[in-house]
């Protein structure tokens, strides 16, 4: 472990090189946010000011990290996921662009434990943050709950997912939040992208990393019907899966029956299942009881934030053995005598197993996280009272990044005429 004592923390500096072709690949896979960078980067617009995150370390996210940076931000980064830091890519940020020690400060490497984790997210806070980036709400909870006295000295932050969108919804509801926070995730240009395509294919992706398998013609059961959900569904469809879909919600079900998919209780899908995906933000999704009625050699993953969607204590408790069979591919011998495989330990399949979403959906995602902090820090500048709640993006500025990605793309769209802006709110028309 290589660590310098207020700067870094991580697996290996030797692997930068590498971290670092990785890092340019991502660059020119995100046109959107690299002209963001060369654009901000004459303003400076975050100079002075500390940006603190805790998301991810992938490529993908290393290219909004040293955005960031090359903006002005002085910038402190912690990962997200015990499973999701890619080494390779944290030394790289580690040491900077230049592989000469001007990076990032960043405490972040693969197979963390629980105390290693919340200690890399504390060191990331030692200095209070002026604004802070989220990705499942790690880093505002720890605020919140080991250190509330910097909350008053925060401007504000930013919510990666839906889960923890949701989570701090419930926060402010409750008059808990300390300070605003952009729901990122609802941005149309991240959810409707990044949830779907990226979370769709990136899942696929991990699976047959850990596994191999043909998906054509298999069982593949997805439990949620969410954006992630139907994103899985339908690359796993496209592969010629037999697609069966679980949930909770009615208007959710028939979405599902209505795109071509199967939709049955887990107490019956657990029995014809080749291949699970749990894509719900909610615990004990697939339990003891499922594991037990499940096929032979059937395959179990998880997609959502969280690795409680599946119940893996209660699976130790009906399995009589365990072993690491391939990398990141659990093989549970029950009770009785049937084998269940778990992928990447029930960690988020498509990051522990794989990249994580492609560049090209991140590079969305991420502009919209840019525009969020540049949002916080110009109503700050500006001295505007921003109330403790969670905030959604302007609709302009989703807007501003799928044209912009559309140029880069080297499509165009139509524009209305004038006439045609003033029929579309003239309630006189009529018919």
């Amino acid at each position: 472990m290589d660590h310098k004592e207020g700067q870094y923390k991580v697996a290996d500096l030797s692997l930068a090189d590498a971290g670092r072709m990785r890092i340019e690949w991502a660059e020119s896979r995100m046109p959107v946010l690299m002209k963001l960078r060369e654009e901000y980067s004459k303003t400076q617009p975050f100079k002075g000011y500390k940006i603190t995150g805790c998301l991810h370390v992938t490529k993908e996210t290393a290219v909004l990290i040293e955005t960031l940076k090359a903006c002005g931000a002085e910038v402190a980064w912690s990962g997200c996921n015990p499973l999701s830091t890619n080494d390779s890519v944290s030394a790289a940020l580690a040491l900077g662009p230049n592989g000469d020690g001007d990076g990032v400060e960043i405490y972040a490497w693969y197979g963390q434990d629980t105390e290693d984790f919340y200690w890399c997210i504390d060191r990331t806070i030692d200095k209070t943050p002026d604004t802070t980036l989220d990705d499942g709400a790690d880093l505002i909870f720890r605020v919140h709950s080991a250190f509330p006295e910097k909350t008053k000295d925060i401007i504000g932050g930013s919510e990666e997912t839906t889960t923890g969108v949701h989570r701090l919804r419930a926060m402010a509801e409750d008059g808990k939040l300390g300070y605003p926070v952009y729901a990122v995730n609802d941005a149309e240009t991240k959810w409707d992208f990044d949830n779907v395509y990226g979370t769709g294919q990136s899942t696929i992706d991990g699976i047959l990393r850990a596994s191999s398998v043909l998906i054509a013609g298999k069982n593949f059961v997805v439990a949620g019907y969410g954006h992630c959900g139907r994103g899985v569904a339908m690359r796993a469809k496209g592969m010629g899966a037999n697609v069966i879909v679980t949930e909770v919600k009615a208007t959710a079900a028939l979405k599902a029956t209505l795109d071509g998919m199967r939709v049955m209780p887990m107490e019956e899908a657990a029995k014809v299942g080749d291949i699970f995906v749990t894509a719900t933000g909610m615990k004990d999704i697939i339990r003891g009881e499922h594991f037990l009625s499940m096929k032979e050699g059937a395959i179990v993953c998880n997609t959502g934030h969280y690795d409680v969607e599946l119940n893996l204590q209660e699976l130790a408790e009906v399995s009589t053995d365990a072993r690491m069979i391939r990398d990141d591919n659990r093989e549970y011998t029950m009770e009785n005598g049937k084998k269940v495989y778990v992928l990447a330990d029930g960690r988020l399949v498509n990051l522990a197993a794989a990249e994580g979403h492609p560049s090209e959906v991140m590079d969305m995602s991420f502009a919209n996280q840019l525009q969020a902090h540049l949002a916080l820090i110009r109503s700050h500048e500006a001295g505007e009272e921003m109330e403790n709640t969670v905030l959604d993006l302007p609709e302009e500025l989703d807007q501003e990044i799928a044209e912009i990605k559309l140029e880069t793309m080297g499509l165009s769209i139509d524009k209305l005429t004038d006439e045609q802006v003033v029929y579309a709110t003239d309630y006189s028309a009529g018919t």
